[in-house]
């Protein structure tokens, strides 16, 4: 139970501050569905985030990785968020995906912004030659844009350390949130603790897989591709962990495991196309998606038939 004095707490947050509590949960990272002739299915879009929604989940971000952004086009994202912030009405935060080049950013942060999202998850530039202090500048220019949206930097350059955090923090202060998705939780907490472990939401970025192992070091929030099929397990390891339970943890982990390493192997060539045969399966949305991605292969689709099988003995689905 909330306290008085915990409650004069929160009141006396700033919308910023408050943001960055919001995102200590499960970020669910919505699939794009596509019709058979390839245009995006609006309808089931919407129907996939409400039923995100439905079942708890607190922040959704479109135009992620999962939601295969870098097939999108301009119109198609701004319709993204547009799609979400009507499906969410209200009940969650929309944290919309933003990336490519400075100007392309920029517009993505401002339709964001007149969609009516809350805030801004930063694409790592794909620009193959970065500096640490262009990284610091490419992120103000979007963050300065918007600086009433709260940005959460998704970094995924083992190069990028504390200080390049906390300078540009102190530049754009509302730079709130980092998704970290560097596979080494050992960087991952000297990062997190060189740039203020208290400073930003610290979010795991590599899904159910490692969420464990980073919160055990300093996360409080994970994102995740799973949610969108089986969205009481990740809500379950979201408990587990802010219960301190890790024994618990790591036998919700167990259930979602061989789908996150499907979804991982070959440096995650299937990771969204193993989302959208599970949905496919379960009847929610098609498997189709678009290239450089593909659509599974047989072998595949039968050992997501069994573990969809295993998830109704466990009592997820």
């Amino acid at each position: 139970m909330t306290t008085e004095n915990e409650l004069r707490l929160q009141d006396a947050r700033t919308p910023l501050e408050a943001l960055r509590a919001r995102l200590s949960t499960v970020v669910a990272i919505p699939v794009t569905p596509f019709q058979e002739n390839g245009a995006v299915d609006w309808d089931n879009h919407a129907a996939l985030i409400r039923r995100l929604v439905e079942h708890g989940v607190e922040v959704v971000t479109p135009n992620g990785n999962t939601g295969e952004f870098y097939t999108l086009t301009g119109a198609e994202t701004r319709r993204a968020v547009e799609s979400a912030v009507a499906a969410v009405d209200g009940r969650a935060e929309v944290m919309a995906g933003v990336g490519l080049d400075i100007a392309s950013a920029v517009a993505g942060a401002l339709d964001a912004r007149s969609a009516g999202a809350g805030s801004l998850m930063v694409h790592q530039p794909v620009h193959p030659y970065r500096s640490a202090e262009g990284w610091i500048e490419y992120h103000r220019a979007i963050a300065d844009a918007v600086p009433e949206l709260g940005v959460v930097l998704y970094v995924r350059d083992p190069r990028i350390d504390g200080r390049q955090l906390a300078e540009l923090a102190d530049r754009s202060p509302n730079v709130i949130g980092v998704k970290y998705a560097v596979p080494d939780p050992v960087r991952f907490a000297s990062v997190a603790r060189d740039a203020g472990l208290h400073r930003f939401a610290w979010i795991a970025g590599l899904a159910e897989l490692s969420t464990p192992g980073y919160w055990a070091v300093g996360a409080t929030g994970f994102t995740s591709g799973l949610v969108n099929v089986v969205p009481q397990l990740s809500a379950a390891l979201l408990e587990a962990l802010r219960g301190g339970d890790f024994a618990k943890a790591m036998r919700v982990w167990e259930s979602a495991r061989v789908f996150e390493e499907l979804r991982a192997a070959d440096a995650s060539a299937d990771n969204v196309s193993v989302v959208k045969e599970a949905l496919q399966q379960l009847g929610l949305s098609g498997r189709a998606v678009r290239p450089p991605s593909r659509v599974l292969p047989e072998d595949l689709r039968v050992r997501i038939s069994e573990l969809i099988a295993q998830w109704r003995i466990e009592g997820w689905l």
